[in-house]
């Protein structure tokens, strides 16, 4: 039951549309900063902020500062194979 829960998890996080598309940039991309993908986007900084965290708590990407900009890149190979899958 262990796996399905954390399956389950993964998929809910990735259940949102903006969501999906900040994973399916970073697979393709590699990585990305912030200010980037907020223009990309066309979010307030808050709202994407938002969605980040819920990326980052459900462990499907890491963010890493290079002097003032924060960087995110995905975090697990399953989540690229499932967005092959998908698109």
């Amino acid at each position: 039951m262990e796996q399905y829960q954390t399956n389950a998890e993964l998929l809910k996080a990735l259940s949102h549309p903006v969501r999906l598309c900040i994973v399916k940039g970073l697979a393709d991309k590699g990585d990305c900063k912030v200010s980037d993908m907020q223009q990309c986007l066309k979010l307030q900084q808050s709202t994407l902020s938002m969605h980040l965290q819920k990326l980052r708590a459900a462990g499907i990407i890491e963010g890493s500062r290079r002097g003032l900009e924060v960087f995110y890149r995905l975090k697990q190979e399953k989540v690229k194979e499932l967005l092959d899958i998908l698109f």
